[in-house]
């Protein structure tokens, strides 16, 4: 076995191989970039090699230093997490040169199944089922149109090394194919140094299921089930689960063992993945197979009770399996749900900054969170913008949603947007709950965007008796201040008036051993808690049952998160309450005539000039912004009269880009 291996990745993955590593008594040596040099799987690892700037393209995408950084380290093998060098055979074989080991396959199998085209044809010839398409590389937008009016649109637009949701693009008509083509292209150059793409048949309500195989080098391959991926926005996985809830049996088997023979045809030794696409009548198409771990691993190893990162090691070391396909029990179920630093209220647009409040919740049997980040540290906008993996186990797959819901209560973050709002409302939406998903269904539900009356919260009185608590206990307190007369000591009163969605909540509010009785519309709501001033998580009972709350303090307003719902709330005296329903609202300033940077990122492209009229829907910029070009157009016909920022500079949320002449808006 090894002594020390290196990780060449970053953030989570390269925590979660570290926490194996150690388990399995093997040193670990870290590499970061400039921006990565305060990072926790810097921290965690045994030593660590800095070897960049903050671009990945100068740093962890340098086969050349992160070989250097073995030998300097004395580290016999590499781990390389996803993404980044993980499918890249030049990388692979650098390292069998130097006689580093390479945790992952062979050469062979990666440059087989890391070109999609090359990928297919093998497929085909093993005798695995494949979409309808052209495996030919595309030679420009006039091509791919004439290959897309062939297949018949839709057709899906894809990096032959593609992966991650990126590269990727689908077209219903000739334009769409060829603007398609052009942001396929630039995004797989961007990020993957490789810019062909190909076309194949977009097959409508699909769903995205995925078979893990594991392989020695003894000749031994087994599958451990599958995972179901279908949610995705923008061909981004958002929560994966193992099993599918849409299986049967026997599909089960039939892509299993059709898994087990395209990995065989390459000698495929390690983890790794087989991705399908499924019809609603259970056909099942072969995509791609992805070389390596798969952000999604964790829900296959709560089921089958397998560590995969040991697996890989143990195969890289020349050790067999030491089990069979007939040993492979699924156990249970198990939801991953990716928590992202975006702001899913303004159309899931990046978000970087400090972690100023970072607190997950508790690991335990049922909850387990994967991470690389840590309060006080940054989401930079140089790399993926994941801030975690949370991921839950249940008996049923409804245990398993129920312990979701209460660990997204409890995961408090502050500082940047996230999507748990977002996550929230999926885990409760009812194609979910029930099963009926495919890769359509978050652009289906959310056509145009998703917003706060998405996650309406389905018991209003929790939220009020819990601000009604919090209040009366902020008042109990200042009431016992010390300066009061004797005699004269301030004196709360009972009763309360909640302000919550414009509405006004008349409350009585009367202490009780441990809490508070709230009275609300003629219902006595118990609640009972130990919370303390200041803390964001209020963990108690409502009528008996256990709640947990996020909640904060902001002058007058306390906001509470449950469930993904936010509420802003006041409670007010009965008489200030009638006042401050008089009290105008404050106008928010007319930015109508400034096209705004909606994100953090580089604008790489401003086609618009002074002067210029443009139409309804013509392309103004070009923000780049975690490797994902964003296209903005112009929301109404309008003049250019100024440019407020130039290709190359890096914009904040909401910098102006240019400005229209007054009137023209």
């Amino acid at each position: 076995m090894f002594k020390k291996i290196l990780i060449a990745n970053r953030g989570e993955i390269a925590c979660r191989v570290i926490k194996t590593a150690r388990k399995m008594g093997i040193q670990t040596v870290a590499v970061y970039s400039e921006a990565d040099r305060d990072a926790l799987h810097v921290e965690l690892a045994d030593e660590a090699v800095l070897i960049g700037p903050p671009p990945s393209a100068q740093s962890y995408l340098v086969m050349e230093r992160i070989v250097q950084a073995c030998k300097d380290t004395g580290a016999e093998a590499v781990h390389p997490g996803y993404g980044f060098l993980s499918e890249r055979p030049a990388f692979c074989e650098m390292l069998e040169k130097e006689g580093i080991v390479f945790i992952g396959p062979k050469v062979k199998a990666i440059e087989a199944m890391g070109d999609k085209i090359t990928s297919k044809k093998l497929a085909m010839e093993a005798g695995v089922s494949t979409v309808p398409g052209c495996t030919d590389v595309i030679q420009d937008a006039e091509h791919a149109q004439a290959i897309a009016r062939d297949i018949g649109y839709p057709v899906m637009l894809k990096a032959t090394a593609g992966g991650g949701g990126k590269g990727m693009r689908i077209a219903w008509n000739d334009a769409e194919c060829a603007d398609g083509f052009e942001r396929a292209s630039n995004e797989a150059r961007s990020s993957f140094g490789d810019d062909r793409v190909f076309v194949e048949k977009y097959i409508e309500e699909p769903r995205h299921i995925e078979i893990q195989v594991l392989g020695d080098s003894h000749g031994h391959i087994v599958y451990l089930g599958e995972r179901e991926c279908s949610l995705q926005r923008r061909h981004q996985k958002v929560i994966e689960e193992a099993p599918s809830p849409f299986l049967d049996e026997k599909t089960r088997r039939a892509m299993g063992e059709q898994a087990v023979a395209l990995a065989r045809a390459v000698d495929y030794q390690s983890a790794g993945t087989v991705e399908f696409i499924v019809d609603a009548k259970r056909n099942f198409y072969f995509l791609e197979m992805n070389t390596r771990l798969q952000v999604e691993h964790p829900v296959t190893e709560f089921i089958t009770g397998l560590d995969l990162v040991e697996q890989m090691i143990r195969v890289a070391a020349g050790e067999p399996l030491s089990f069979t396909q007939d040993d492979v029990k699924l156990k249970g179920w198990a939801i991953e749900a990716r928590v992202y630093a975006e702001d899913p209220f303004r159309n899931f647009l990046p978000s970087i900054g400090r972690l100023v409040k970072y607190m997950p919740p508790q690991e335990s049997e049922v909850v387990r969170v994967d991470t690389g980040v840590y309060e006080g540290g940054e989401v930079s906008m140089y790399y993926d913008p994941m801030i975690a993996k949370l991921i839950t186990y249940g008996a049923t797959r409804d245990r398993a949603i129920a312990h979701m819901r209460d660990a997204l209560n409890e995961f408090f973050i502050r500082g940047v947007q996230h999507n748990i709002s977002f996550l929230a409302a999926l885990m409760v939406h009812t194609r979910f709950m029930t099963g009926r998903i495919s890769t359509n269904m978050i652009a289906e539900e959310y056509p145009t965007g998703f917003y706060a009356s998405d996650v309406p919260h389905d018991d209003p009185a929790l939220l009020i008796s819990v601000a009604a608590f919090l209040h009366r206990r902020y008042m109990d307190r200042a009431a016992q201040i010390s300066g009061q007369l004797l005699g004269h000591e301030r004196k709360v009163g009972n009763d309360w008036v909640v302000l919550m969605c414009d509405r006004h909540h008349p409350v009585r509010v009367d202490p009780a051993e441990g809490g508070y009785d709230v009275i609300y519309m003629g219902e006595v709501y118990q609640v009972r808690s130990d919370w303390q001033f200041g803390f964001p998580l209020f963990k108690g009972t409502l009528n008996g049952t256990a709640i947990c709350i996020q909640v904060e303090r902001r002058d007058m307003h306390y906001r509470l998160f449950h469930w993904g719902s936010q509420a802003d709330v006041m409670v007010l005296s009965p008489r200030v309450a009638e006042l401050q329903a008089l009290m105008p609202e404050k106008e928010l300033p007319d930015l109508s005539q400034y096209l705004l940077s909606p994100m953090p990122g580089l604008l790489t492209k401003l086609t618009a000039q002074v002067g210029q009229e443009v139409k309804a829907g013509e392309e103004l910029a070009v923000i780049e912004a975690m490797k994902m070009e964003n296209v903005l157009r112009a929301e109404h016909d309008a003049k250019v009269a100024k440019l407020l920022a130039a290709p190359g500079d890096s914009l904040a949320v909401d910098q102006p880009i240019l400005e229209f002449e007054s009137g023209s808006v």
